[in-house]
This record gives C-alpha cells, sequence and structure tokens, in this order.
C-alpha cells in the first residue's frame, strides 16, 4: 500500500454496509471500489504479506488483486461476502506469484548451468594432440618410450641417451627409427 494508493481511495469515514457495497460493486460504481479497498485493502495486505514476506512484492499482489477484482466486478455473486471473494482471488494471486518465482529462480539455474558450460575450458588441439602423443609414447614401451621422451622432451642428443642409458649408439639410433615408425602409424589411426 503506497501512498498513492491511499490518495486514490482517501478515507470519507464512516461504516459501510456490506450489502449495500456488495451491489454497488457489482454495478461497476467506482467509488465503490474505492470503498471495498477501503474495507478490505489491509486485511488482503496482511494476507499477501504473511505468504510473500517481501513488502514490495506484498504491495504488488494486493494490487493486481483488487484490480482482478474490479476487472471481474460483474461475475461477483452479491450473496457472496466481499472479503471471502477478495480472499479466494488473494490466494490465486498468490498462488500465482509462487509460480512466477519458481519460473524465474528455473530460467536463473539454466542460465547459470548454460554459462557454466560455455565457460568450462575446451580443451585445445595441442593439448588434444600432447594426449595422442603420450598415448603413443606409453604404448611403445620400454626402452624405446625412454629414449623418443629424452630425444625430444627433452631435447638431448642421441650420443648423451646412450651414455646415460649405457647402450651402444648404433641400438638408441635404431630404437628411434622403430619407435618414430610405431608412433607414426599410431597417429595415423587416431588422425582417421
Amino acid at each position: 500500500m503506497t501512498a498513492s494508493t491511499v490518495t486514490l481511495f482517501p478515507d470519507r469515514g464512516g461504516a459501510l454496509d456490506p450489502q449495500t457495497l456488495a451491489m454497488r460493486f457489482a454495478a461497476g460504481e467506482p467509488a465503490a471500489m474505492q470503498d471495498l479497498y477501503r474495507q478490505h485493502g489491509a486485511f488482503v495486505f496482511s494476507l499477501c504479506m504473511a505468504a510473500l514476506r517481501h513488502r514490495q512484492d506484498a504491495e504488488d499482489a494486493t494490487q493486481q488483486v483488487f484490480t482482478r477484482a474490479w476487472r471481474s466486478h460483474d461475475t461477483y455473486d452479491i450473496t457472496q461476502p466481499t472479503g471471502a471473494w477478495l480472499t479466494g482471488i488473494t490466494r490465486r494471486v498468490i498462488a500465482d506469484t509462487f509460480a512466477r518465482r519458481e519460473r524465474d529462480l528455473q530460467a536463473a539455474r539454466a542460465g547459470v548451468e548454460e554459462q557454466v558450460r560455455e565457460d568450462a575450458p575446451q580443451p585445445t588441439d595441442a593439448v588434444v594432440d600432447r594426449v595422442v602423443v603420450q598415448q603413443s609414447l606409453d604404448a611403445l614401451g620400454p626402452p624405446q618410450d625412454e629414449i623418443l621422451r629424452l630425444a625430444y622432451a627433452e631435447d638431448l642428443p642421441l650420443k648423451t641417451i646412450a651414455e646415460r642409458l649405457e647402450m651402444p649408439l648404433g641400438t638408441v639410433k635404431s630404437h628411434v627409427h622403430r619407435g618414430l615408425a610405431r608412433m607414426r602409424k599410431s597417429l595415423e589411426v587416431h588422425s582417421d
């Protein structure tokens, strides 16, 4: 209930006869809407506030209740108490508010999940190539995998590798040649 709402429906004072008010409202008399709000506005707002627990939402819901009531004044049954009729509208407005909140929450969750998927780092071609090469090296087995790692990952000369592994230089060269041939064949299979 905002200050502007209060000025729209000034208090004329005095008690309102419920049956007369119901007939005036059903007939579409604008002043009856003002009286109806004055008589039930605080109650409707308290229901909205208790359910929604947020003042702005409760104020918006209260406004919706009276807007819906006015739009459907011609369907109002004057034998039904206006307070009970407004309570029914209030329950529907509150339910709609909760449904809207749930839709907004679901949309927000979906947006976050989509953003997380989009922000997740994607493997680059270089990373994929390194993994494939590593798998090919592992498949070679010793000593070819070790020799090729020393030759290409650590960039050691073949002579240094032969000395470190205590192997003849010719054997190291043969292992490099055969290992590269096997890796080439293995990598060709991965590229198909």
